[in-house]
């Protein structure tokens, strides 16, 4: 006789296992401690075999029996169910693996500075440092990667001698797990215990002008300077406002007041992302009013010297 959920609900354990059937190989297993299992008996390739299927009353009656339908359905095919349980579960793992691994982590995080609009060259070096640690981090699951397994990946890097780039690696590896620990797919930043453990690289300071006289020569070079008229102006442009090459390189005129002596250079070219406002001295003001009678058509102030609609490369 099948089973009634009023059975199941009542039945008491004993000092050994007891067995209620509901048919078609469904067994209710009543241990000795009291829990209830599902059991499921069947035959394959001429062995008995036996399917576990969950435990009551978490799994119901009406489920169990769709358990069992299932199963039934499997042997027919010519499919182990036990075997097919199994295998379901190695790819549930390995989904549940990949969701929050360190590569999975890592596209998310740079997936994030894209859209908050990063520059590109910040997120080549950015994804270039990654592509670094991916061969040996990137399907570990991000909450048990370890200090050491960190380690183990930037002392190759170190291995080159390349100094610098395994102390950026590092600071980038430690925001991909802040950004994991923000996101609650891990619990720490393993990167932390790291500082001090990486060959400090030698700095080699850039060359700078400090002293006026210096300056003062520097400028008077640049008036002796015999070439393009943009070129010239930019070089003392460079001199007077202190901008990046890229950002002066690629300005437009409607970025400039020269009216108010502020040059406005827009968030899309600054590193940071944010505008950024620059007085305008005497002096530059008169350079750029020369550049406006050469290169008034176009929009660019330091246009390519072949045509008006493209700057310098």
């Amino acid at each position: 006789m099948p089973l009634t959920d009023v059975e199941c609900r009542n039945a008491k354990p004993s000092e050994s296992v007891r067995k209620l059937s509901d048919g078609k190989g469904l067994q209710l297993w009543i241990m000795p401690n009291g829990s209830k299992l599902w059991r499921q008996d069947y035959r394959f390739a001429g062995k008995r075999k036996l399917l576990s299927i969950g435990a009551y009353p978490a799994f119901t009656l009406i489920a169990a029996r769709k358990a069992r339908d299932n199963a039934r359905a499997l042997v027919a095919e010519g499919v182990d169910p036990s075997e097919a349980k199994q295998e379901a579960k190695a790819a549930r793992i390995a989904q549940e693996a990949a969701a929050d691994s360190f590569k999975a982590v890592a596209d998310a995080y740079v997936a994030k500075l894209k859209r908050e609009g990063r520059a590109l060259a910040t997120m080549v070096k950015i994804e270039w440092l990654l592509g670094l640690a991916l061969s040996d981090l990137g399907k570990l699951r991000i909450g048990e990667i370890s200090s050491a397994k960190v380690l183990a990946v930037l002392r190759k890097v170190e291995g080159r001698e390349a100094y610098e780039s395994a102390h950026r690696l590092r600071s980038t590896i430690g925001a991909v797990f802040r950004y994991g620990i923000a996101t609650a797919l891990c619990e720490n930043d393993p990167t932390v215990a790291l500082k001090g453990a990486l060959t400090t690289p030698t700095v080699t300071p850039r060359a700078a002008i400090l002293k006026p006289t210096a300056f003062g020569a520097l400028l008077r070079s640049m008036d002796d300077f015999d070439g393009q008229p943009t070129t010239h102006a930019a070089l003392k442009l460079m001199a007077y406002l202190f901008p990046r090459p890229g950002e002066l390189r690629m300005s437009e005129w409607a970025e400039f007041d020269l009216e108010a002596g502020i040059w406005e250079i827009p968030a899309s070219r600054m590193k940071m992302r944010r505008p950024h406002r620059i007085p305008l001295p005497r002096q530059a003001i008169a350079i750029l009013t020369d550049l406006r009678a050469i290169a008034s058509k176009g929009k660019l102030v330091l246009p390519c010297v072949r045509t008006l609609c493209r700057h310098p490369a």
